[in-house]
């Protein structure tokens, strides 16, 4: 007990929403922190916004997000700290969120593989990681499903997709996406996974993409902003 409350005071376990000290079972979120976080519980329905979204633009099975996104929210701080400062851990913590919400759905049972949407090669390598790798990590030590984070390549170094409106960012990423092994994902259903979905544009590529390697496809996205 003394050794724990030494290792507590000069490096303290505090809350990434609120800063404060975190009981011994919590981790990254305190609980008052979790029961902040704007819940969708899309996977609990059919026809919900984000698969409203896709309607008519690709022929996915289901659709899912775990988090409604606003600016200057809780939740954004938490993205951004995992996309721009290397907080692995943030992410792998919202995965196995994730996770947990799957296990909620009707269809998760369907589902072979995940597959994280790609980072181009420079962003990569920049960063140091894929964020949406480690959100599909973090989902599969729920689901107990595979990752397949090597068979989606991003073909060129698509721009940010950031300040582009909807056509934009189509115009943007609609022929960036191929599969390098197409007969490792041929007739299987997988479950793409990306952080952020605003207009879609990438996500739909990226399911274009994998639909033509002969698989089927379910999304599951951290959050979800229709703005």
């Amino acid at each position: 007990m003394l050794f724990t409350s030494l290792v507590q005071l000069f490096f303290p376990h505090l809350c990434e929403g609120c800063q404060r000290d975190l009981a011994r079972r919590e981790n990254i979120l305190c609980m008052r922190c979790v029961r902040r976080l704007p819940v969708t519980g899309f996977q609990r329905y059919v026809n919900n916004p984000v698969e409203r979204a896709f309607s008519g633009r690709v022929g996915i099975r289901n659709a899912m997000a775990g988090y409604y996104y606003t600016q200057t929210s809780m939740l954004q701080q938490l993205i951004h700290r995992f996309k721009y400062r290397r907080r692995k851990d943030i992410a792998l913590y919202l995965g196995r969120r994730l996770g947990h919400m799957l296990l909620e759905s009707g269809w998760l049972h369907e589902i072979e593989g995940i597959v994280p949407v790609p980072l181009n090669t420079v962003k990569e390598q920049h960063r140091g990681y894929n964020q949406a790798a480690l959100l599909a990590a973090g989902i599969a030590a729920v689901v107990q499903k595979p990752v397949f984070d090597q068979v989606l390549h991003r073909e060129h170094r698509a721009g940010s997709q950031t300040r582009r409106g909807r056509s934009s960012r189509w115009e943007n990423v609609s022929d960036a996406f191929t599969v390098k092994d197409a007969a490792t994902l041929y007739n299987r259903h997988l479950l793409l996974v990306d952080d952020v979905i605003t207009t879609g544009a990438t996500t739909e590529a990226c399911s274009h993409a994998l639909l033509a390697a002969g698989a089927s496809v379910s999304i599951c996205s951290l959050a979800f902003t229709s703005d």
